[in-house]
């Protein structure tokens, strides 16, 4: 099961060539990971507050496939591919219509309020794993 979030390139979105500037689909895919939280119910600003716990990104590999540009309405779909004790994996692409722009593979890590390992609360667990049928 995967989740769609459209986005729309603007200006601020490109560099000097009118292209999307490469760190910019580093910031669709965040937003496109808060939102397929959002979607499966999770207010990640109440785990924060009532569990002290938080996500990171503790790495993204990424494939730039080809460019967008001003004015472009993207697609940005993530899918859960793994959810380990403290530990979920993303895999996320945008695209444009049917055209694939950029891939990556996200690996998140729950982190107490101390900046260490926690594991994943059994609500948000259960949440987020329907996701992987």
């Amino acid at each position: 099961m995967s989740h769609d979030l459209t986005v729309r390139v603007y200006y601020e979105d490109t560099d000097l060539a009118g292209i999307v500037y490469y760190a910019n689909y580093l910031k669709f895919i965040e937003r496109g990971r808060s939102e397929w939280v959002r979607a499966r119910g999770v207010d990640q600003g109440a785990l924060k507050r009532g569990h002290g716990i938080v996500f990171a990104v503790r790495r993204v590999e990424a494939d730039y496939l080809r460019p967008a540009h001003f004015d472009d309405e993207l697609t940005v779909r993530t899918r859960l591919v793994e959810m380990g004790g403290a530990k979920i994996v993303v895999s996320q692409e945008v695209l444009r219509g049917e055209e694939r722009l950029f891939a990556a593979e996200v690996v998140l890590v729950c982190l107490s309020d101390t900046g260490h390992a926690a594991r994943i609360p059994a609500h948000v667990r259960a949440a987020l794993s329907p996701a992987l049928h």
